[in-house]
């Protein structure tokens, strides 16, 4: 686990990856998708589920952070800067939220 920095100097926490099974792609849906399926079927995490569950938790919250900041970026260029402001607002406290769950999830692996 370690921490990277957005294009704002934000920090986002960045851990690895689960493999083909758990890449997010900007047009899915959720069926099928749960943290306990994430945590019961992993095998890249150890024999923590409670680990897996954070890093999957962790992992979901960067995706749709990062989908968020793409509709932001989409409602400035369509000349809606209000919006655009207040979900760059909203991606700014996932990633603070994330950068605690990652210090969270590093603490339980040290555990």
């Amino acid at each position: 686990m370690h921490i990277v920095y957005d294009e704002n100097g934000n920090p986002i926490a960045h851990g690895h990856d689960h493999g083909e099974g758990h890449h997010h792609h900007h047009d899915h849906d959720h069926a099928g998708c749960s943290p306990e399926a994430c945590a019961d079927g992993c095998t890249g995490c150890g024999a923590d589920k409670t680990a897996a569950l954070l890093d999957y938790m962790l992992k979901h919250n960067e995706h749709h952070a990062a989908e968020l900041d793409q509709l932001a970026d989409k409602l400035r260029a369509d000349g809606k800067d209000a919006a655009a402001d207040q979900i760059k607002k909203a991606v700014d406290e996932f990633n603070k939220g994330n950068l605690y769950l990652s210090l969270a999830l590093a603490t339980v692996k040290e555990q």
